[in-house]
């Protein structure tokens, strides 16, 4: 079995509060990140039902979606598999004062397409080469660059699977080769170690989160974000309301000149 089966949940009290105070500090970030017109990148990465995407939710839900992006690429198209592998990535990269957040990154060439096949030998071996240099070349051009993984034992990702099938909610996060991935899992676990030995470098570490408690998790990943940025609180110029001006004898168009939204709260009411 994998590790950590049997850990301990953190109390939803204490995980709640935690949890409020750390997305305020990620306001403090953004506002930070704004202001001094930094650059920042996080990558989500793991096996599904690891809890990234969860995750990503907690970080932006009080954020500026002008801002905090979130990167979530469907497959290449035909003319994308022509381009550099990378090329469809950097687009997605953040301009001045904007933070990107990866839900799965280029790193999906060393996992999902080298255990599925989707990518020849050579386009693997080239990637493991061309990645540690691609991700030099944006920290050293001042991108904040960050990268975590998702560690889940197979014990739990096949649990959460097992909720998924049985809740029309959450349904749409599987696909067949999520579920595939369940009868591949030695190939996904040496494809992660031999992604890692290529890829932890320096200048851009793997930061390994133990994602068996997915509340645990997201408080841990939020507070070691938050830890490796050195953002400071951005005084906001104070705001008020100004006063109303009186009325210059505007008449509204009539209702029933506007096709209204039928009110569907009312039969709630009853």
């Amino acid at each position: 079995m994998g590790h950590g089966a049997g850990m301990e949940r953190l109390p939803k009290k204490a995980y709640e509060r935690e949890l409020l105070r750390l997305q305020a500090e990620l306001v403090k970030l953004q506002e930070w990140v704004r202001v001094e017109k930094a650059r920042v990148v996080v990558i989500f990465e793991g096996r599904d039902a690891a809890g990234k995407g969860s995750t990503i939710k907690r970080v932006t839900e009080y954020l500026n979606p002008r801002v905090a992006r979130i990167v979530a690429l469907p497959a290449p198209t035909e003319r994308q598999r022509t381009e550099w592998y990378f090329q469809r990535y950097v687009e997605h990269l953040p301009a001045a004062g904007e933070i990107a957040l990866f839900d799965r990154s280029w790193y999906n060439r060393a996992g999902v397409e080298r255990v599925m096949g989707f990518c020849t030998n050579q386009e693997y071996a080239r990637f493991l080469h061309q990645c540690p240099i691609f991700e030099r070349l944006l920290v050293e051009d001042g991108v904040l660059l960050r990268k975590y993984w998702f560690s889940v034992s197979d014990g739990e990702q096949e649990k959460r699977f097992r909720s998924r099938l049985e809740d029309p909610m959450r349904q749409w996060k599987l696909s067949p080769m999520d579920l595939e991935s369940i009868t591949r899992w030695e190939d996904y676990s040496r494809a992660k170690d031999e992604m890692f030995v290529h890829t932890d470098i320096p200048e851009a570490p793997w930061y390994v989160v133990e994602s068996e408690d997915k509340r645990s998790a997201r408080i841990n990943m939020i507070a070691h974000l938050l830890s490796t940025i050195p953002y400071q609180e951005v005084q906001r110029p104070p705001l008020g309301l100004p006063p109303r001006p009186p009325s210059k004898g505007y008449e509204r168009t009539p209702r029933d000149m506007q096709t209204q939204v039928p009110d569907h709260a009312a039969s709630l009411r009853d």
